[in-house]
């Protein structure tokens, strides 16, 4: 019951942030909470389970969950356009999951790699397949640990503010595959019998965070910013193909019911 309780104020402490400019503390918190979040999706995703006391449950509606929904959201869409990218990740790595200085290293050299100004991870416009429209992907190369083929176009802007950073080799793309790979890693240790990593890979998160985005965060404004990287996260009735093409039958019956009307 006391672990619980102590979730229950950390998550309001972190729900709070959003709703003031937050400091670089907070951010880390917010990273590690959400990393949290992305890896348990992923995990039950692949039919695995992981037990994390300080992890609770976010708030239904909430600020921090809907970012974690538009984080998970655009991970869906960066599988599908490389689906090969994010799975076997240690074997990629070619790395051992009995050693976590390894499996953190690993880790680390990957995320500097992902955020390396001119790196191949380039941002893209792709229409979301899943509701809504999302406005960057990262086109990731085509191995991780660096041995994948350079971009030749180094690393253009998004065309929408909201999801490039003034900061050079930072964009939400690059965030979203941090994430990815985190829990690429994440969901192998599981399957190794490693459930203990997942941990350190969290605190490994939150400590890349700390030293290498929390300044780019803070100047957009904390987390809520990925908000912008798409258009509608929840598309409404209206939104709907079906009911779009209704609408449309429905307005060409009543202009033919209004052209053969005078005729009569």
């Amino acid at each position: 019951m006391e672990v619980l309780r102590r979730s229950s104020v950390f998550a309001a402490e972190i729900m709070d942030a959003f709703d003031r400019s937050p400091t670089d503390k907070e951010l880390v918190a917010q990273a590690k909470a959400l990393g949290r979040e992305f890896v348990h999706a992923r995990l039950l995703r692949a039919g695995l389970s992981w037990s994390a006391p300080e992890r609770a449950a976010l708030a239904p509606g909430g600020r921090l969950a809907e970012v974690c929904a538009v984080l998970l959201r655009l991970g869906d869409e960066l599988e599908l356009i490389r689906p090969s990218i994010y799975r076997n990740v240690a074997r990629q790595l070619n790395i051992s999951l009995h050693s976590e200085s390894m499996v953190t290293d690993a880790f680390l050299a990957v995320a500097a790699q992902i955020f390396a100004a001119g790196s191949s991870y380039h941002v893209t416009c792709k229409r979301s397949s899943l509701g809504g429209s999302s406005q960057l992907c990262p086109s990731p190369p085509t191995q991780l640990g660096g041995r994948g083929k350079p971009s030749s176009h180094g690393t253009p802007r998004c065309p929408t503010e909201g999801c490039s950073g003034g900061q050079t080799g930072i964009t939400w793309g690059k965030v979203v595959s941090l994430y990815l790979v985190a829990a690429g890693l994440a969901v192998d240790c599981v399957r190794q019998a490693q459930p203990a990593m997942v941990h350190a890979l969290v605190d490994c998160l939150g400590e890349f965070v700390r030293k290498t985005l929390a300044t780019w965060l803070r100047r957009r404004g904390g987390w809520t910013d990925v908000l912008k990287c798409v258009v509608s996260s929840n598309p409404g009735f209206h939104s709907h193909w079906l009911v779009t093409a209704l609408c449309s039958f429905g307005r060409f019956l009543k202009a033919t019911f209004f052209v053969l009307l005078p005729e009569r």
